[in-house]
Parts: C-alpha cells; sequence; structure tokens
C-alpha cells in the first residue's frame, strides 16, 4: 500500500499592522522569549499555530520572522515534522493589511494563505523580507517615537512563558498613568524581569509628560480627553498630575516659545514702518467680563505682535480694560524701539482721546465697524411705515462706505463721497461739492423709476438724517485708507479654539493659552488655498446666517501647521524638564493680580452649607 503523500505546513509570518524588517534593535526582550506557545500582539486574526512569530514591543518596531527561516536544515525537517501531527485550525484569514506609517502612506502588504492553491512560499518569504524604508534609529527622541495601542491580553501574552526553561511563569503589572510596568517571575527557574512600556524620565514616565503636553498645546480640554480615555478603557493619569506639568513645565515653556517668537518679529518689523491694528476681546459680553485679551497686530504681515491680559479689577471695571490693553501694547513697542506709521481700532471713545490728546497717533477707524453700525440702524428704519423702499438700497450703501474708504486721500474727499449717495439715491449724479463734483459711473437712462426715492418723503428724511449727522461725518473723515482690522476679528475666533468663553481659566492659563491661539495665528495666517490632483482650485459651500439661504463658496485651504507643538514639545523635554528653575522664575515675574473673590471675605463653609435652601426640598413646616 503506498505511503499517503503528507503536505508539510509552510511557515509564514501573521498579519501585522507594520511589515516585517530584516534588522534587530534594540529590545527588553530576549530571543528566547519568541518561542513556542508566543503569539502576536500585533495580530489581527489568529492563524494555525507555528514555532514563533513575530513580536512588537513599546520599544520596538519591527516584526521579526520565524526561526524556521534562519534554521538549519535538518532544523527544519524537525520543525516540519512535528507539525504535521499537528491539525491547525481552520480560522479566517486577512487578506490585506494596511502600513500606518506616515513614510508607506497607500502601501499594503498581501497575506496568502498556505491552503490556498495559488500560495508560492518563496513569494510569501520575499513578501516578508521586503524592506519597507522605515529604519529605526535607536538614538531618535523619545517624544518623537511612534506609539500604539495596546490591549492587555495581547501584551501579557509575551510573557506567558520562561525564556529559560520554558514553562508557564507568574506575572504582575503596575500602572501610573499611561504607563505600565511588568514584572515577569518564573517559579522553576527564579528567572526574573522587569518590562517598562515607557522610558522614564527622572521618574516620570514620558508618555504621561507627553500626553499633558500634547493636550495643553493643542488647545484640549483634560477633562474631555479623560472621557474619551474613559470610553476607550485607557489608562490616563488623575487632573492634579496634569496640573503639576503644566505648572512645573508647560507653562514655562510656552511663555518662553512665545517671548522668544515675539523678539523675532519685532526684530523683522524694524526694517520696515509697520501698520497697526489693535482691538480687544472680552470673555463675556458686557460689563460682567472678568478678562479682556488686547491684540496688536501688523496688518501688512497680518502677524499678532503682542497680547496683553487684563483683568477687570486691574482697572476699575470691564469698561476700562480696552484702553489699559492699548497703553501696555504700546509700551512694549516701544520697548524694542519699533516704529509705526499709524494704527487702526474700532470708535472707542477713551482710545479716541488718548491717541489724539497723549499718544499723538495717527488713528483711523475700521471700516466695518462703522459699516456694521450704520446697517442696523438702517435696518431698524426700513421697518418702519412709509420706509420699506430704504431695504433695497442697504447693499448699495454697504459698498459706498468701503469704495468711499478704499479711493479717498483726504478726509474732505472722503466725505463729499460720502455724502454724495444722497444724490445719488434721487437719481442725481452731479454734486456740488467740489471735492466730488460728479458720480464716476457711466450716466444710464432707468425706465423704472420706483427705484430711486423722492425727496422730502419719510424714507428719504430718516436716511439723510443717519448718514449725515455729525458723528458720522466725524468718523467717515478718518476711514482706514489701506488695512482694516479683519485679521484682527479672525485672531478672535481662533482665541475660542483655545479658550471658549464656556470655560474659566485661571491668570496664567488664560495668559498661556492666548499666547498658543497668536502661535496658531501666525503660523497659518497665509495659507494657500488647496489644489484637486489636476491643481484646480478647491470650494465649499456656505450658508452664513446674514445671507439669508443664499448659497456662497468659500475656499478651502491646504492643513493647518502645527510646528509651534513641536517646538513646546521638544522644549518641554530637552530643557525645561532637566532644569526648569530658569524657567519657572521668568513666570514669576508676571503681574498675576487676585482673583475676584479675593476681594470680599471668605465665609466658613458649614455656615454657607447649612444656609442652602432649595425650593424642592423644602424645611419643615
Amino acid at each position: 500500500m503506498a505511503k499517503p503523500t503528507r503536505h508539510k505546513p509552510t511557515f509564514a509570518d501573521k498579519g501585522c499592522q507594520t511589515k516585517p524588517q530584516m534588522c534587530s534593535v534594540g529590545t527588553q526582550l530576549s530571543m528566547k522569549t519568541l518561542l513556542p506557545h508566543v503569539k502576536s500582539t500585533g495580530t489581527q486574526v489568529c492563524a494555525p499555530k507555528c514555532s514563533d512569530v513575530g513580536v512588537c514591543t513599546s520599544t520596538t518596531t519591527f516584526v521579526q520572522t520565524h526561526a524556521f527561516l534562519s534554521s538549519t536544515p535538518a532544523k527544519r525537517r524537525q520543525l516540519l515534522d512535528i507539525e504535521d501531527e499537528i491539525t491547525p485550525i481552520k480560522r479566517p484569514c486577512l487578506e490585506q493589511t494596511e502600513v500606518g506609517v506616515d513614510s508607506l502612506e497607500g502601501s499594503s502588504t498581501m497575506i496568502q494563505s498556505p491552503h490556498d492553491l495559488t500560495y508560492n512560499p518563496q513569494e510569501s518569504i520575499s513578501a516578508l523580507t521586503e524592506d519597507t524604508g522605515h529604519i529605526i534609529d535607536p538614538s531618535i527622541p523619545t517624544y518623537k517615537m511612534l506609539t500604539y495601542i495596546v490591549y492587555e491580553k495581547c501584551l501579557l501574552e509575551l510573557f506567558e512563558v520562561c525564556p529559560v526553561c520554558q514553562r508557564g511563569t507568574r506575572v504582575r503589572t503596575r500602572t501610573v498613568g499611561t504607563f505600565l510596568c511588568v514584572e515577569q517571575r518564573c517559579p522553576h527557574c527564579d528567572f526574573v524581569r522587569t518590562w517598562n512600556s515607557q522610558p522614564l524620565h527622572g521618574g516620570t514616565p514620558a508618555g504621561n509628560l507627553q500626553l499633558s503636553v500634547a493636550v495643553y498645546s493643542n488647545g484640549g480640554s483634560f477633562f474631555r480627553v479623560e472621557k474619551i480615555f474613559r470610553a476607550l478603557r485607557l489608562q490616563m493619569f488623575q487632573h492634579n498630575t496634569y496640573r503639576w506639568h503644566a505648572r512645573l513645565y508647560i507653562e514655562p515653556a510656552i511663555i518662553y516659545k512665545w517671548k522668544s517668537t515675539q523678539d523675532g518679529i519685532m526684530e523683522k518689523l524694524k526694517e520696515q514702518n509697520a501698520i497697526l491694528g489693535g482691538d480687544m476681546r472680552a470673555d463675556s459680553p458686557g460689563h460682567t467680563a472678568k478678562f479682556g485679551s488686547y491684540t496688536m497686530m501688523d496688518l501688512r504681515s497680518q502677524r499678532v505682535i503682542d497680547l496683553q491680559l487684563i483683568q477687570s479689577n486691574e482697572v476699575g471695571g470691564s469698561y476700562h480694560m480696552e484702553l489699559e490693553g492699548l497703553k501696555r501694547s504700546l509700551g512694549v513697542l516701544n520697548a524694542h524701539n519699533l516704529s509705526f506709521d499709524c494704527i487702526v481700532t474700532d470708535r472707542h471713545p477713551q482710545v479716541q482721546k488718548y491717541l489724539r490728546e497723549e499718544a499723538k497717533i495717527t488713528h483711523y477707524y475700521d471700516v466695518w465697524h462703522i459699516e456694521k453700525g450704520i446697517s442696523k440702524k438702517m435696518v431698524n428704519i426700513a421697518k418702519k411705515k412709509d420706509c420699506t423702499q430704504l431695504s433695497k438700497w442697504l447693499g448699495s450703501i454697504k459698498n459706498h462706505i468701503y469704495w468711499t474708504a478704499a479711493s479717498s486721500t483726504t478726509p474732505q474727499e472722503r466725505v463729499a463721497k460720502w455724502t454724495s449717495i444722497l444724490n445719488h439715491v434721487l437719481d442725481i449724479h452731479t454734486h456740488d461739492d467740489p471735492a466730488f463734483p460728479q458720480c464716476l459711473h457711466p450716466l444710464q437712462t432707468t425706465r423704472d423709476t420706483k427705484q430711486w426715492l423722492k425727496p422730502a418723503t419719510p424714507a428719504f428724511c430718516w436716511l439723510e438724517n443717519l448718514l449725515t449727522s455729525k458723528r458720522i461725518l466725524k468718523d467717515v473723515e478718518k476711514l482706514s485708507p489701506h488695512l482694516q482690522t479683519s485679521a484682527v476679528e479672525a485672531f478672535h475666533s481662533i482665541i475660542l479654539l483655545f479658550a471658549p468663553k464656556i470655560n474659566h481659566y485661571p491668570f496664567l492659563g488664560m495668559l498661556c493659552r492666548l499666547y498658543l491661539a497668536a502661535m496658531h495665528f501666525n503660523e497659518n495666517s497665509h495659507r494657500l488655498q488647496a489644489t484637486t490632483s489636476y491643481g484646480e482650485p478647491m470650494y465649499r459651500m456656505s450658508c452664513p446666517k446674514y445671507k439669508k439661504g443664499e448659497r456662497t463658496s468659500k475656499p478651502i485651504k491646504t492643513p493647518a501647521i502645527l510646528k509651534y507643538v513641536d517646538d513646546i514639545m521638544e522644549l518641554v523635554f530637552e530643557q525645561v524638564f532637566p532644569d526648569p528653575t530658569p524657567y519657572i522664575d521668568e513666570v514669576e515675574k508676571i503681574p498675576i493680580p487676585p482673583t475676584l473673590s479675593s476681594q470680599h471675605p471668605r465665609p466658613d463653609k458649614a455656615t454657607v452649607v447649612s444656609a442652602y435652601v432649595s425650593r424642592f426640598n423644602p424645611g419643615p413646616v
């Protein structure tokens, strides 16, 4: 009777999340650890048992090939005879795994089953030994290493077997936030080994500090990140640890980074006269704001050059915060010997008086602030009886004020062009003012005379009183003829990403978040428009509220640059963490005002609790 042919299985590496490499790097696991009954930590499906599998530890990103590929021919025959007696367990086969490495975007590895008729062992081996181009550099800093999510069960499978006697071991784990320490002890041969999931910097796990820096420098919220970690069952440290990292390392690094960036911007601006734009942002509207941040920006380069944070109890109320912020910003510019031509702001009365009488600085008004005030009043007038016709002229009057500011060179010319709109709405295009004798548009004969206003009608009288009021004419004289503060308003919207008004921050925390927003804006204010693969510019549809259903298109920008985050991370690990004393000394020089609650006596907590009464839980009658 003929002996049946035995199909010997061919060994191939299991599906993993990175391609294997024929290189060896430093690891805390010895080569004897990778022996039978040890499964891969990076596998997504189970496969027939084999003598060895690839392993990926927290300090390495390589996958080692089977012992079958590196053994002698005699050893291979012995391994094949042992495997012939084992019936493979049928499992779903992963056909394709994607490589999640930046340098290998779009590449993938095809894993074929040994039972497939088209399976070729030589092709499988060549695929396993293919060079991916991702070289592990042992000298790479800790904060630049790739990190992965590893499940506890998959990780502890690496420590089930003693690498010396190949018998079962006892494993004990210990966690410190995101840090995991595994202690492996063999009761048979007294083998002991300790494995750490992260490098330690002076006793501090690198992952804990790196996570704190990443959350803070990106303007994130610790409590939101904590909720995400809790949902994923990822280990996380407590909030007091996060605040400890922030006070000792992160906030001093942010302040140092901003000061050095600010000095570099000032040096570049000394080569040319700057045109400044200033405005204040309050953490809440009205006279109840606690913090007010004053922004000073160079409108030519659209870069924030100074930020001042004022607390309301420093100046006697939130109404005085804008003037104080302006004074402090001008003091910083004078300390850097920075010269400028003029400053563009809104129409704050205190700012007007200070720049006119004390500072003696050329002052212009932003056009958008004046146009917004006029538009609101025109909308209210158009709701009156016999004034509905004014709603049709609202858009034209908005365009007219921008054209007046951009096309005029003297205050008299601005006023003449602005008041010419009153003749224009009456279908009169010649004017008595010699500074602007007639309209510049070509004369046209209109058959529809209903679109023009009539003199002495209520609509025209309301419009004339609004556009020729004493305050409006004085403001039109000082309209900015070149640059506006729209970039400052755009920066204020960026602050909301780092310091939302719904959240409360201490003074130093609010200041650091303002600096982060400024560095983010300065790096991304000149982003280019994104293009398709064919080079065509990309747009997206928008439906703003003020358009009342009208669709507009907006250009799609290229992805934001976050170089400042990498710089802060490097600064914390390389300079601040080893010796935080000089950086903390700079933070202590910042004058931090007392909190608003410190102005009032603090009552005893028991007294306050005893006075608590709820309408849903009344006391005894």
